[in-house]
């Protein structure tokens, strides 16, 4: 596929996201990003800020459709000025997204969640005398989106969301959420829950918030797979977003780029001095707090879904690219590190938040540089 002057972008119905030129993303069955951000209002690369080094040739990814219009945006930079690279990145989801890496599929993928010890075992078989290593390279909120007739600000915090996606809240106009929206007039208007039908990096997430946050009142071990009882599903965050805008009395979660359109998201009530807005900034701010908890060179973070600190929006996710230590493929290597070294730049993070995303804070990234440089 030749590169052309000026990149056009278009969004399939099934969520795919194509670029023409040197880009390609496909997605079977996964989140719509036509609903998130928009990719050509990312500040573009600066000339001369992105090293090539002789790459040539195709990568394949797959993986996370949270971060999928932060790729799209990325890509369409990179492949601008390395027009002998074509990338091709399949927002399926994490879970595929590992499981392709693991086969020995994809030059990278990309996941909401850090490697398991048996996927960094599975990874050995390809990465030749090395192993799989998580890249945090995205940040972001995981918004709560609401359609409430007649509410347009609402406050929550863990407990209520816990009763309310296990089914022990079921009407609007509950004591428990009236007791923390003295001044809003909720209706009696039954409560409609959704979850990810599909397995993902970001129910994976908003679990870990609910259960570290209100352990008492979230019993389950959580996971990339919803588990708890009751409720309706939909398939990826697009199709969350999609049953909150059509379904008065509905609540969800997903990536704050698909609560855009109109879509009212909840303020958390975390103990901290105010409730805290789901924004980039807050995000950052929860995200600044993470603790790196990998060995060598794996940079997986644990992050404090407890946090009560001002202006912290703890539910928040952060998407790693998934990569081979040593023993990267020959054939894909040089691109796959020029690829990888562009966006932990200034200027590839420098373009996330525009799209709705939190950049790495600047400590952390500094250790992924570090180690994109160090890759073999």
């Amino acid at each position: 596929m030749k590169l052309q002057r000026k990149n056009r972008l278009r969004a399939l119905s099934l969520g795919a996201i194509a670029v023409s030129g040197a880009l390609a993303l496909t997605a079977c069955g996964s989140d719509d990003t036509s609903k998130g951000g928009d990719s050509s209002s990312a500040p573009a690369a600066k000339a001369g800020s992105i090293k090539c080094d002789d790459a040539k040739g195709q990568l394949l990814a797959n993986g996370s459709s949270a971060q999928a219009n932060a790729i799209q945006a990325w890509v369409k930079a990179y492949t601008a000025e390395c027009k002998d690279v074509q990338i091709n990145y399949k927002p399926e989801g994490s879970g595929a997204g590992v499981t392709a890496f693991t086969q020995g599929q994809v030059a990278f993928a990309g996941s909401d969640s850090a490697l398991k010890p048996e996927e960094v075992a599975a990874s050995k078989k390809v990465c030749t005398g090395g192993q799989g290593i998580d890249l945090p390279m995205v940040g972001g909120p995981i918004a709560v989106g609401y359609n409430v007739p007649g509410v347009d600000n609402l406050v929550l915090n863990a407990k209520t969301l816990a009763e309310i996606f296990d089914g022990k809240i079921s009407t609007w106009d509950d004591a428990a959420i009236a007791k923390l929206n003295p001044k809003a007039k909720l209706p009696k208007t039954k409560i409609q829950a959704f979850h990810r039908s599909d397995e993902s990096g970001t129910t994976d997430n908003f679990t870990k918030y609910l259960k570290a946050a209100s352990p008492a009142d979230w019993k389950y071990e959580g996971g990339k797979a919803w588990q708890a009882k009751g409720g309706q599903s939909a398939q990826g965050s697009s199709g969350l977003a999609q049953q909150v805008k059509q379904t008065a009395g509905a609540i969800s979660y997903f990536e704050l780029s698909y609560a855009k359109d109109g879509i009212k998201t909840v303020d958390l009530d975390t103990g901290a001095s105010a409730p805290v807005k789901a924004t980039v900034e807050n995000a950052t701010k929860a995200i600044s707090e993470a603790k790196t908890v990998g060995t060598g060179k794996d940079l997986a973070l644990e992050l404090n879904y407890a946090t009560k600190a001002d202006g912290a929006y703890p539910i928040t996710l952060v998407t790693y690219e998934i990569v081979c230590d040593k023993g990267n493929k020959a054939d894909t290597f040089k691109a796959t590190k020029s690829f990888l070294t562009y966006i932990a730049s200034q200027d590839g993070q420098d373009s996330l938040a525009a799209l709705g995303y939190a950049p790495i804070p600047a400590e952390i990234n500094a250790k992924v540089r570090e180690t994109v440089a160090s890759l073999s």
